[in-house]
């Protein structure tokens, strides 16, 4: 991560951003969620939900929470319950499209997964939408493609996980 970039925990006000970033990212492809959604996701385990930030500005978001091991939640509904296990389930991750494609993404993912071991993880697990499964598996994560993943994630969503360590 360069200097000028800097991952912090989430904080109450970064949200405007939070919900325009996830707004410019999947807007177009009928997947955003908005703001209660994107918040009752972040209320059960805020110390693992992060933004990544330049110069003072929100530029990219990672929204994870612990939840069943092969389950997702549904995009079309705000989280109830806050679960206990020893998967963390990353429900979102963008980054500000200006600083993509610049390994951006797998440093804030690497710092995400030490977080993640720190805490006393065992498992991360995501959908990966829109062919993202590509680059997970690069990473180590593997395809489950026998859980079913509701509709509302789009055609090619795809349940991953792999072990923290």
């Amino acid at each position: 991560m360069s200097e000028e970039l800097r991952i912090r925990q989430l904080a109450e006000g970064d949200w405007d951003a939070v919900v325009a970033l996830e707004h410019d990212a999947y807007a177009a492809d009928g997947l955003s969620e908005g703001r209660e959604a994107l918040q009752s996701r972040a209320l059960g385990s805020p110390e693992t939900c992060f933004v990544l930030e330049q110069r003072g500005t929100v530029r990219g978001y990672l929204l994870s929470l612990p939840y069943p091991p092969l389950r997702c939640p549904d995009l079309a509904r705000p989280e109830e319950t806050a679960y206990a296990s020893d998967n963390l389930h990353v429900h979102d991750l963008v980054i500000a499209e200006e600083l993509r494609g610049r390994d951006v993404a797998l440093g804030f993912i690497r710092h995400f997964r030490a977080r993640a071991e720190e805490q006393g993880y065992q498992r991360i697990s995501m959908v990966a939408v829109r062919g993202a499964d590509i680059l997970l598996r690069l990473l180590g994560y593997r395809a489950h493609r026998e859980v079913p993943v509701p509709a509302c994630y789009g055609r090619r969503a795809v349940y991953m996980s792999m072990p923290v360590s």
